[in-house]
C-alpha cells in the first residue's frame, strides 16, 4: 500500500525509481494499493494521472473523498453543509444528498467541511470559523500541514486551513481520511489482505505510519532525506531501490 503525496511523486513528477519499483512489484505478484489524502480529487482522477505518468499497474486507489459524504451521513444525518474547499470537495458533499451552503448562509450550516482551498480568502475563513463557533461540526478529509511538490517545495497543506478554523472557533476536527482507520480497511478489502499481510508505505509519521500500525499493518517509512530520530515504522528506505531490496525485487 502506497502513499502518493511526498512518496511516489511531488507534484506532477514521479519520484526516482518508483515506476520501475512499482511495475517489479507487480510483477512478482503483489497486490498493489494506493491511499492518498488529496482533498480535491477522487481516486479515479489519481489513478488516471498515475497512468499519465506510467504507472499503468495503479489500479486500487483511494481518497478520503470516495467517503466524505457517508461519513457525514452516518454522524449527522442528511446536512446543510459549508464547503470551504475545491468544487470537488463540494461535489462528494452533494452527491451524497446533502444540501451545500453558500458562504453568506453560513448560519444554515449544520456541518462545515474544509479542505484545501486554494481560494481561500478572509471572508471564508470567517464564515467557517463562526458557522462552527455556532455549533455545526467541524469535518476534514486530512489534517496534514504540508503538500509537497515538485523540487523539494511544498504548499500549506489541508492541515494548516483546518488548524485555522478549528483555532478560530474552539473546536476539534473530525478526520476522514489517513490517520484513521476507514481508507486503511477499504484498499485492505479491495484487495482481499488481511491487514498483518500487507505494508504500508509512505513519507508521513502521523499519517501514514501510526495510521497503519493502529490497523495492524506493517509500515515502511520512506525518507529520502534520512529518518527521524524515532522512525517507528518496521523498516526505513531511502530511496524506491532500498525499497525493491527489502521486498526482494528486482527494479
Amino acid at each position: 500500500m502506497f502513499d502518493l503525496d511526498g512518496c511516489v511523486w511531488n507534484g506532477n513528477v514521479l519520484n526516482p525509481g518508483a515506476r520501475e519499483t512499482l511495475e517489479a512489484l507487480h510483477r512478482a505478484g503483489r497486490g498493489l494499493g494506493f491511499i492518498s489524502n488529496n482533498s480535491r480529487a477522487m481516486g479515479s482522477d489519481l489513478r488516471a494521472r498515475l497512468h499519465a505518468l506510467g504507472v499503468t499497474v495503479a489500479e486500487h486507489v483511494l481518497t478520503p473523498l470516495e467517503i466524505f459524504g457517508q461519513v457525514i451521513r452516518e454522524r449527522w444525518g442528511v446536512a446543510r453543509v459549508l464547503v470551504m474547499g475545491a468544487a470537488e470537495l463540494a461535489g462528494a458533499v452533494a452527491a451524497a444528498g446533502h444540501e451545500v451552503v453558500e458562504m453568506k448562509d453560513w448560519r444554515r450550516a449544520t456541518v462545515v467541511a474544509v479542505g484545501n482551498d486554494f481560494d481561500l480568502t478572509y471572508e471564508r475563513l470567517a464564515a467557517a470559523s463562526r458557522a462552527v463557533a455556532a455549533g455545526a461540526p467541524l469535518v476534514t478529509p486530512n489534517v496534514d500541514p504540508r503538500l509537497p511538490i515538485e523540487g523539494g517545495d511544498f504548499l500549506p497543506g489541508c492541515g494548516a486551513i483546518v488548524a485555522a478554523v478549528a483555532t478560530a472557533a474552539g473546536a476539534t476536527p473530525v478526520v476522514v481520511g489517513k490517520p484513521e482507520p476507514p481508507l486503511f480497511l477499504i484498499a485492505l478489502r479491495r484487495l482481499g489482505l488481511a491487514p498483518a499481510m500487507a505494508a504500508m508505505v509512505g513519507d508521513s509519521l502521523p499519517s501514514d505510519i501510526r495510521g497503519a500500525r493502529a490497523v495492524g499493518m506493517r509500515t515502511v517509512l520512506y525518507a529520502p532525506d534520512g529518518p527521524p530520530p524515532a522512525p517507528e515504522a518496521d523498516a526505513v528506505v531511502r530511496s524506491f531501490a532500498e525499497l525493491a531490496a527489502l521486498a526482494g525485487v528486482r527494479s
